[in-house]
C-alpha cells in the first residue's frame, strides 16, 4: 500500500502545533478540554495515548481514539478503552499508510472507534482534519507543553492538504 512520507523541511514545520495549544497547570488544561467539548463538535478525534486516556478519565466523549501504545516513543501498558469497533493499521514512523487512512475513514462512520496503530500514530492528524467533518475537534499531546485542539474547517483542511501536498509518495 503507497505512503506518504515526511521530508526533513516538513519535520520541522510540524514541531509546531496545528491548533490552539492549551497550557498550564492540568487542572486548567482540563477545565479548557471541558469548554470544548460543551461546544457539541460534530466529531471528537484524540491522537495519541495519554490525550485519549485523559479524556476517558475525564468522562469526556470522543469519537475516534488513535493510540499506538506508546508516550513520547517509550511503550506502555495498553489502558482498557472500551470500544465495539476497533480497528488495527499499520503506519511506519514518519509516514502515512493509505491504509491507516482509510480505516480513519471508516472509523469516522462510527460513533465510538479505536485505532490501534502499529508504528506512530503522530501524523494521522493530518488525514484526521482533511476526513473529519467541519465542526469537528481533533486533540493531541504536544510533549511536554500541553494539548493541541484543532477545529476542523476549511481553512484548516487547506492547511493539511498544502502538507500532505509537500510529503513524498513511497
Amino acid at each position: 500500500m503507497p505512503k506518504l512520507k515526511l521530508t526533513r523541511s516538513l519535520r520541522k514545520r510540524l514541531k509546531a502545533p496545528l491548533g490552539d495549544l492549551l497550557t498550564g497547570p492540568q487542572k486548567e488544561i482540563n477545565h479548557k478540554l471541558k469548554e470544548l467539548v460543551s461546544t457539541k463538535p460534530k466529531k471528537i478525534i484524540c491522537i495519541g495515548d495519554a490525550v485519549s486516556r485523559k479524556f476517558t478519565e475525564l468522562g469526556l466523549p470522543v469519537n475516534i481514539k488513535i493510540i499506538d501504545n506508546k508516550e513520547m516513543r517509550k511503550k506502555v501498558a495498553p489502558f482498557n478503552f472500551k470500544t465495539e469497533n476497533i480497528f488495527k493499521v499499520k503506519n511506519p514512523k514518519g509516514t502515512i499508510d493509505l491504509a491507516a487512512w482509510q480505516a480513519l475513514k471508516e472509523a469516522l462512520k462510527k460513533n465510538d472507534a479505536l485505532i490501534i496503530v502499529d508504528g506512530e500514530e503522530d501524523l494521522l492528524a493530518l488525514p484526521a482534519i482533511i476526513s473529519a467533518p467541519e465542526g469537528s475537534l481533533i486533540f493531541y499531546g504536544q510533549p511536554k507543553e500541553g494539548v493541541v485542539s484543532i477545529k476542523v474547517d476549511k481553512k484548516k483542511k487547506n492547511e493539511a492538504k498544502e502538507i500532505l501536498n509537500l510529503m513524498k509518495i513511497q
